[in-house]
């Protein structure tokens, strides 16, 4: 949800005091912009403690990553949404690392579809990676130009509004945390863009590991068939971006030739399906 621009001043104001698990406002507001800041600060998960050693809105977390790329945005995560959630650090250098994104292994390519403010892209690209992001939000995607580095910003609807073969090559790397309400479809839409001898990491919601619908059984086989690996990350892992899910990493690697993975030799090798104006100039 969008923050007011009143409110977004408040917060981003250097005398606000945002450290461990809370937001102190250590300076007058007016009653109504009071009122708004609170509600606000409320729906995000803070509760205010009026004692004189605290006064300040405490949080169940630590609470500055949240409020970093919240303020980046422009943009909070209520208690009641499903929506944008940034990847907390912890879980972003797990996943990091299980790409094998270091700095001993600079200008591998990598792409980060619905990137959001970057706590996945600025990291990789801090470690010599070649990033690509792809996001839907106009200031999300501006946020991702200017701090995370990135070598190309796409911005559009990762599932409907970008390709495999938009790009010459496939990526070595695609990262991602993808919306929670969708993610097996972006997790098989992302497969397209991987090149041969790479791989995908991916967060998702912890029913990738039991949920018994078609479209997660089809993904759990996948992983399975392809050598790759579902990894249940803490209960508590998201709890520094304001959501209580239980969520896992879903390791998917592409092989040379295998056929198993349809990346993006598989979409090359492809027939070309022929447009209606192609096929009226036949």
């Amino acid at each position: 949800m969008k923050i007011p621009d009143d409110i977004l001043a408040v917060l981003a104001d250097p005398r606000t005091v945002i450290e461990g698990d809370r937001v102190q406002i250590p300076f007058e507001l007016g009653r109504p912009l009071y009122e708004r800041v609170n509600k606000l600060l409320k729906e995000m998960g803070g509760r205010w403690d009026g004692r004189k050693a605290v006064r300040a809105h405490v949080f169940p977390h630590p609470v500055e990553h949240m409020m970093r790329h919240a303020l980046l945005a422009g943009e909070y995560v209520s208690r009641y949404d499903t929506g944008w959630f940034p990847t907390p650090p912890d879980v972003a250098e797990e996943i990091l690392t299980l790409a094998g994104i270091t700095e001993k292994c600079p200008g591998l390519t990598v792409l980060e579809p619905s990137a959001g403010t970057g706590a996945l892209a600025g990291p990789a690209a801090a470690r010599g990676a070649i990033v690509d992001c792809v996001e839907l939000d106009e200031h999300r995607a501006a946020v991702l130009a200017e701090h995370c580095r990135p070598n190309r910003v796409v911005r559009g609807d990762f599932l409907t509004d970008v390709a495999p073969l938009d790009y010459e090559t496939g990526f070595k790397r695609v990262i991602m945390n993808p919306p929670f309400h969708d993610a097996v479809a972006h997790v098989n839409h992302a497969l397209g863009f991987l090149g041969d001898d790479a791989l995908l990491v991916a967060v998702m919601p912890d029913g990738i590991r039991w949920r018994s619908d078609r479209a997660h059984t089809e993904l759990r086989q996948l992983v399975e068939d392809s050598g790759g690996e579902l990894i249940k990350l803490p209960d508590d892992a998201f709890e520094p971006s304001g959501a209580r899910v239980r969520t896992s990493l879903v390791y998917i690697p592409t092989y040379r030739g295998d056929g198993v993975v349809r990346n993006h030799s598989w979409h090359q090798r492809q027939p070309r399906q022929l447009s209606f104006e192609d096929l009226l100039a036949a």
